[in-house]
């Protein structure tokens, strides 16, 4: 099958998967190829080349995402001693970079909107409350709210080498020699004298490659990625696999809620992974630790000392990794453990979300929460499993039975008490099921901010108490521990 075939046939799996009960492809990385242990001194001119493109490349990075908009098909703009190819393989993966800048930078745009209408809605019972203080003198007097600031993003800075390389730059082709797997033909500054490296395949790396079922070996993309680690090499290959949808359209609903005491809390009242105990000791003892290195920066700052001590650590790069791990293994129980079911998880965002306390935020940053979702997302792509990704505003103060909303039905972290129906139950237990029921409601995905969300919450519970019969009730006072009741 020739290149455009292959594009071909990429595209029209690429529509196909759009309609989650077709089967769709999935792209597995094969990563970690050493090329120095097989190829020491030989990859001089790849060394020469990379300064050379990754100066290029962020350029174009800065292009577009300060000027214009992500183009992979843009005509070359500066002057550069690469190649007509490998100067469009830096502009395609600059736009790919940019694109992702830009998204992200949209959803952090749209949590500050959301943490501006809250603002504003305290802001608005702060003033009524400061009214009524002269009639009501021993009314308790509210803090008065923080308006939140938005910070712009700074352009991605590309730091290390990483190249995207593209057939027309870099082509992988079978050896048949015994001792390496294939050639890896790279261009290279240098018109007509392209660099040939033998690329040789660990034992996992083989078995990755091949198929289970037919024991043949999986077709390669012809894409690859390039990376210099520590003066190191690597190779990344990608192949692509059919995976067909194991989940039947109408099999059950399990929310998925996603926390830091529990990594995931289920509709069906399981729970998996926690930040609290062992990592949350090492998360302590890191952070006490880079507060001393941090002391030691500011004295030798002082002292008129040029070169720094950096801040980051070891234990902190293991401490990421380890919480990942632990992540990635509460996802992968939830998915054995639910079998023949879908999934509804929370499109959750962590780039905004802050605490009033410092130690709670960095506390919020190493649990590593917005790992979650996307291990959750690529869960379900590589089983076959449907999940879908709902609105999770108000899920956690929203009452699962009658549909009440309010910031008071979740008096602490773990508890949830409706102040109308009574209903008690674990917060995130509750969140779950609100979140399995948002799936498919067209009236709350309508909703265009969270006012209006709201709105719709609090008239579903209105008809909630008109089939009840509850007519014009009052929200429950509970009793205060340690005091009579009036």
């Amino acid at each position: 099958m020739s290149i455009s075939a292959k594009q071909e046939a990429r595209k029209k799996s690429k529509k196909k998967s759009k309609n989650p009960t077709e089967p769709h492809h999935v792209t597995r990385a094969v990563t970690h190829i050493g090329l120095e242990t097989t190829n020491a001194g030989k990859l001089a001119a790849l060394d020469r080349l990379s300064p050379v493109y990754m100066a290029l490349c962020q350029q174009y990075v800065t292009l577009f995402c300060t000027e214009e908009a992500p183009d992979k098909l843009r005509a070359p703009l500066y002057e550069t001693v690469l190649s007509e190819r490998w100067q469009r393989v830096a502009i395609m993966q600059a736009a790919g970079i940019a694109r992702s800048w830009r998204t992200n930078r949209a959803n952090a745009l749209r949590e500050y909107k959301r943490e501006q209408e809250e603002y504003e809605e305290k802001r608005e019972a702060y003033l009524e409350q400061r009214a009524r203080i002269e009639l009501e003198p021993d009314e308790k007097v509210l803090k008065e709210p923080k308006e939140p600031v938005w910070k712009e993003w700074n352009v991605p800075d590309l730091q290390q080498w990483c190249i995207q390389a593209n057939v027309n730059v870099a082509k992988l082709e079978a050896s048949e020699e015994s001792s390496f797997n294939y050639w890896l033909k790279i261009s290279t500054l240098e018109r007509g004298k392209p660099l040939l490296v033998p690329v040789k395949l660990a034992q996992y790396h083989q078995e990755a490659l091949t198929d289970p079922k037919t024991g043949k070996r999986r077709e390669i993309n012809s894409s690859v990625t390039l990376n210099k680690r520590d003066g190191v090499w690597w190779l990344m290959l990608s192949y692509d696999e059919e995976i067909a949808l194991q989940t039947a359209p109408d099999a059950a609903i399990v929310g998925i809620d996603v926390g830091i005491a529990n990594f995931i809390t289920t509709s069906t009242g399981k729970q998996y992974g926690t930040m609290h105990g062992k990592l949350k000791a090492r998360h302590k003892r890191d952070r006490a630790k880079r507060r001393r290195k941090a002391k030691l920066r500011a004295c030798l700052k002082k002292k008129g000392v040029k070169k720094l001590p950096s801040t980051s650590s070891r234990t902190g790069q293991r401490l990421i990794r380890q919480t990942k791990q632990e992540i990635n293994r509460a996802v992968n129980e939830c998915f054995e453990e639910h079998q023949g079911v879908q999934f509804a998880y929370e499109q959750l965002s962590v780039a905004t979300m802050k605490f009033k306390a410092r130690a709670m935020n960095a506390y919020l940053r190493a649990s590593n929460l917005a790992h979650i979702p996307r291990q959750i997302k690529w869960n379900a792509e590589k089983r076959g499993v449907l999940a879908t990704p709902v609105m999770s505003a108000y899920s956690s103060q929203e009452c699962n039975v009658c549909h009440y909303t309010d910031r008071a039905n979740r008096p602490n972290q773990q508890t949830f008490c409706c102040k109308a129906c009574g209903f008690e139950a674990h917060a995130d237990h509750n969140a779950s099921v609100n979140l399995s029921r948002r799936v498919g409601d067209k009236a709350l995905q309508a909703c265009k901010d969270r006012k209006a969300i709201k709105a719709l919450l609090l008239s579903r519970h209105e008809q909630w108490k008109e089939q009840h019969g509850k007519g014009e009730s009052q929200p429950i006072k509970r009793k205060r521990r340690g005091k009579a009741s009036t």
